[in-house]
């Protein structure tokens, strides 16, 4: 079984954090791949070893990822 994920990465310091929204799940790496790479590892190890209450209980079904604009003065 697959699923699909998001993974939101950002630049932090000298490395780049990648979040995984629907689990709070969250990894690091010293480039953007390797965030994307370690933050899969950490969601394959979570799902391995999570009961399946656990991932129901934590699982956020519906995560949107869009752009705000404020002004800022």
């Amino acid at each position: 079984m697959t699923r699909q994920l998001t993974a939101i990465i950002e630049r932090e310091g000298d490395g780049y954090v990648a979040l995984c929204p629907e689990l709070d799940i969250a990894s690091q790496g010293a480039t953007v791949a390797e965030a994307r790479e370690n933050l899969k590892e950490a969601l394959k190890l979570f799902f391995e070893t999570a009961s399946a209450t656990e991932i129901q209980h934590l699982l956020h079904e519906e995560v949107y990822v869009t752009k705000v604009e404020i002004a800022v003065s």
